[in-house]
């Protein structure tokens, strides 16, 4: 799973794999919080799609990662956390702001993240990122 995906193929086959196409794609809270990036594959199929998971009570990016991962393997699929970092979630102005790292799983691929939040959040004016910044 070292292979480099870009942000036009953050989802490679996941609306026909029927096991991928169920799960959410993103599920973030609204304001500032940690989230990780997880990868999602059908070993049998090779076929992936990457989660956007973040949360305000996540003290830790493995708090979110323990909570998550076992929801998708009892699916039989397997997953991967690739990386994390920190979400300002606003709704009312329709902006969301990706950046920083996480110190046990490393710096996400933010452009990663933020393709998969605008496939989400198709109505929201501005949704970026930045490299800087914990």
């Amino acid at each position: 799973m070292s292979k480099k995906t870009s942000p036009e193929t953050a989802s490679s086959g996941a609306a026909s794999h029927p096991l991928l196409s169920k799960l959410n794609a993103v599920d973030i809270d609204t304001g500032k919080m940690k989230y990780v990036l997880i990868k999602v594959v059908d070993e049998k199929s090779s076929e992936y799609k990457y989660l956007v998971r973040g949360y305000c009570w996540a003290e830790y990016h493995a708090d979110i990662y323990e909570k998550v991962e076992p929801e998708i393997t009892s699916r039989e699929l397997d997953t991967e956390c690739v990386g994390g970092g920190r979400i300002e979630h606003e709704p009312a102005s329709k902006k969301i702001k990706v950046y920083g790292y996480s110190m046990g799983y490393g710096k996400a691929d933010h452009s990663i993240t933020t393709a998969v939040l605008k496939q989400k959040f198709r109505d929201y004016k501005d949704i970026s990122f930045t490299n800087s910044g914990y």
